[in-house]
């Protein structure tokens, strides 16, 4: 394989095959990744019965997952700068998978939690570590049509998820839930070592430890009040001690940051106008739309009666409209520009949330895949132009920490989406024991909740200006090969 290359070097050295597959190869990667975290929310009843411990005690398997991303993404930047992109997207392949097939042999609840971190170790490295390795070998007038693809498996795990478990606990056992990943992470393994390009700063400065500290214990303090909420575990005085406690973590953070010339995470790059948007963006967007796939199946399955699988089937074709955005979405935004599609799409997508608050028992099937085919249109179309925005004006050197800080976004904006559904879930259905028609009064009011959220998000796409992201899709754009 030789020695690591620098950019210019790695990308010069590419075989055409090897660019071919490598977009191919980071979805693989991205798939594994975003199908985990939602494959296991059906097995919880049978891992639990399994294990010996009450169902609410499986929430500890769940936020250890999401609690290693938080901490782990961060650094993954500096890892790649510091090791290379092919080493480390090696190693976070061959830790996620070790880590599922631990997860899989496990006998008690605590060897299960250890081994959902070392798992989510490899998952935190392995989305910012290939969106990196994409924006270094392709040019940015390549990036769009490369994005559109490698976002497919992060629309199409979550609706697959669910199918997937429920099958899997059917037919199989459930820790085939966990084994499923060993053959499909030893192959990427393969890949990488012949495919992925070796990229690595010359000089790599040290890693920021106190930042790492600071922003990592109050990012996994986030992430884990988030991930309890509203289950009435911890007290409100709890809960907001735990709160103010994060909030002092991050604010630290920011000042210690300020004093650095490499922080852990660059800060300074929210002063790019496309950057802080697309990010910024992205958040607030994700706050509205992310909890759609929570809701859906409530909706499908508990107010109008489907069966796991057929809520899954209503849902798949969103996954279809996302793979036929991908010859659309360049000429659009070529056409209409980032910022035209941006604030147009955003406000199409609130309310297509709130077209979500008409389904009832007497909607048509037709009807509700329409709106699952248009909403999966308009989702892929947000989060490629969010995701290739965030590179429209950022220095090659800064590529990493771009990434870094991106996917940390994107993760909190998840468990944050997540837990606003609920919270508007609770509010407008008190009760657990709600018959039907007051569970689909209350999904739906829910839904037009988050569809005003989702329209309001639009105003910070309003800072972008006409002509921004014009590196990125005013070009002749390739297929992802090359």
């Amino acid at each position: 394989m030789g020695d690591t290359m620098a950019p210019q070097s790695a990308v010069a050295n590419l075989s055409a095959s090897s660019k071919r597959l490598l977009p191919w190869l980071v979805a693989v990667a991205f798939f594994m990744e975003s199908l985990d975290t939602t494959i296991l929310n059906t097995a919880v009843p049978a891992i639990s019965a399994a294990l010996g411990v009450a169902p609410l005690s499986m929430k500890a398997v769940l936020a250890s997952y999401t609690l290693s991303l938080a901490v782990f993404i961060p650094i993954s930047g500096w890892m790649a700068d510091r090791f290379g992109t092919r080493r480390v997207f090696a190693s976070a392949i061959g830790l996620f998978t070790v880590g599922s097939f631990l997860c899989g042999i496990s006998g008690s609840i605590h060897l299960l939690v250890a081994c959902r971190i070392l798992q989510g170790c490899g998952g935190a490295m392995m989305v910012p570590v290939g969106r990196l390795t994409l924006v270094r070998t392709f040019a940015k007038a390549d990036l769009l049509r490369t994005m559109s693809f490698v976002s497919i498996p992060a629309l199409v795990a979550p609706m697959l998820g669910p199918i997937a478990g429920g099958l899997i606990v059917g037919y199989l056992h459930w820790r085939f839930i966990f084994f499923l990943n060993i053959p499909i992470g030893v192959v990427g393994l393969i890949l990488v070592y012949i495919h992925l390009p070796d990229y690595r700063e010359e000089i790599s400065h040290r890693l920021d430890v106190v930042g790492l500290i600071l922003f990592g214990s109050g990012i996994a303090l986030l992430s884990y009040i988030l991930e309890i909420f509203g289950e009435h575990t911890l007290s409100a005085r709890e809960m907001s001690g735990l709160l103010v406690l994060s909030a002092l973590l991050l604010a630290g953070y920011g000042v210690h940051a300020k004093k650095l010339t490499f922080p852990l995470l660059q800060l300074k790059l929210f002063t790019i106008r496309t950057f802080r948007a697309a990010v910024s963006g992205s958040f607030f967007t994700r706050l509205g739309i992310g909890g759609v796939p929570f809701l859906l199946p409530l909706l499908y399955q508990v107010g109008l009666g489907f069966t796991p699988i057929e809520s899954g089937l209503l849902v798949m074709p969103q996954a279809i409209a996302a793979m036929s955005m991908k010859t659309v979405m360049p000429r659009l935004l070529r056409r209409v520009g980032y910022r035209g599609v941006l604030i147009s799409n955003t406000l199409i997508l609130g309310f297509l949330l709130i077209a979500f608050a008409t389904i009832g028992p007497r909607t048509p099937v037709w009807v509700i895949i329409l709106q699952a085919f248009l909403y999966g249109a308009f989702t892929s179309l947000q989060y490629t132009s969010m995701n290739t925005l965030v590179y429209a004006d950022i220095a090659d050197q800064d590529t990493s920490s771009a990434s870094s800080i991106a996917s940390t976004m994107q993760q909190m904006s998840i468990s944050f989406g997540v837990a606003i559904a609920g919270l508007a879930t609770a509010f407008f259905i008190p009760s657990t024991h709600s018959n039907k028609t007051e569970m689909i009064e209350g999904i739906h009011k829910a839904l037009i909740s988050l569809g005003i959220l989702t329209i309001a998000s639009t105003i910070v796409f309003r800072s972008l200006k006409t002509g921004d992201g014009d590196d990125v899709s005013q070009h002749k754009v390739l297929h992802p090969g090359g």
